[in-house]
């Protein structure tokens, strides 16, 4: 893969996780779903990634499946404390993903490039979620966001050479990696091939229920997947999108940050607000 450039480091500049911290505020917020599969979907345009998915995954066979086994311990590494994570573990679980691209090159889950990848996206994702669909972010609060998922970050035990010092590096890896490494590869394309197909009937769904409710939820996935992937991505999947849709979703997200709606929403239990992994790592502290 592709070497990022690195800069110098300033003394370590990580902010903590815990109740106080931003990341715990808005990772577990249960209006994440609101994004759509963004993280999923660009981890899978990296093509080392991407292939080790292919190539080791039950993704293609069941895909919530693969949901359900891979994000709690992802939640678990967030919410818990510094002592007491599975972050090592969500490490290990990458230990034999390794194989070869098309191209004879080999790959390996754990090179620190492709895991940093798969990281930035979860924290672009808290990025995105807040700033779209909760409030408009002021820098200040990006930069503690970015700063407390570096801490996030080391919780794996996998080498941090490829992790950008300050937010504003992590801006620029970002646009680099949308703009020059990127790809359509298969995985991607396969995740995201509902949004012209059709979604698959989930199991355990009677096939009378799916009936009923695949017209209604087709599209609504359509739109909250294509809507709330990168400009750059919707290209690179050849996702079709037009400037309707495009003033359809920013009324939509905008109603979400509006002052009614969050007004409603925080007054709501906490058990409604956040997924039951948020709720314990708060309910500890």
């Amino acid at each position: 893969m592709t070497e990022l450039v690195e800069t110098d480091r300033p003394v370590d500049n990580a902010l903590p996780l815990g109740p106080q911290s931003l990341v715990w505020r808005y990772f577990g917020d249960n209006r994440m779903y609101l994004i759509g599969p963004r993280p999923a979907v660009l981890q899978n345009m990296l093509a080392e990634l991407g292939q080790g998915v292919l190539d080791h995954s039950v993704f293609f066979d069941d895909t919530a499946a693969r949901v359900k086994r891979s994000l709690p311990p992802i939640f678990n590494t967030v919410y818990g404390s510094d002592e007491n994570h599975p972050g090592a573990q969500v490490r290990d679980y990458h230990t034999d993903i390794k194989g070869k691209m098309p191209d004879g090159a080999r790959y390996h889950a754990l090179d620190p490039e492709t895991y940093f990848w798969a990281h930035a996206t979860f924290v672009e994702q808290v990025l995105y979620f807040a700033d779209t669909f909760v409030k408009r972010l002021s820098r200040e609060e990006k930069e503690q966001i970015y700063l407390e998922s570096k801490t996030w970050y080391r919780r794996y035990g996998v080498s941090d050479r490829p992790m950008p010092a300050t937010y504003d590096e992590f801006e620029r890896y970002w646009d680099r990696m949308l703009d020059e490494i990127v790809v359509a590869h298969k995985t991607a394309v396969y995740g995201v091939g509902y949004v012209t197909k059709g979604f698959p009937r989930p199991q355990g769904v009677p096939a009378w229920a799916w009936k009923l409710i695949a017209p209604a939820f087709n599209p609504l996935a359509a739109f909250l997947t294509t809507g709330g992937l990168p400009p750059r991505a919707r290209e690179l999947l050849q996702l079709p999108w037009t400037e309707r849709q495009e003033r359809r979703y920013q009324r939509f997200a905008a109603l979400w940050r509006s002052r009614p709606v969050n007004w409603v929403w925080d007054r709501l239990p906490m058990t409604w607000r956040y997924n039951s992994y948020a709720q314990k790592g708060y309910a500890r502290a």
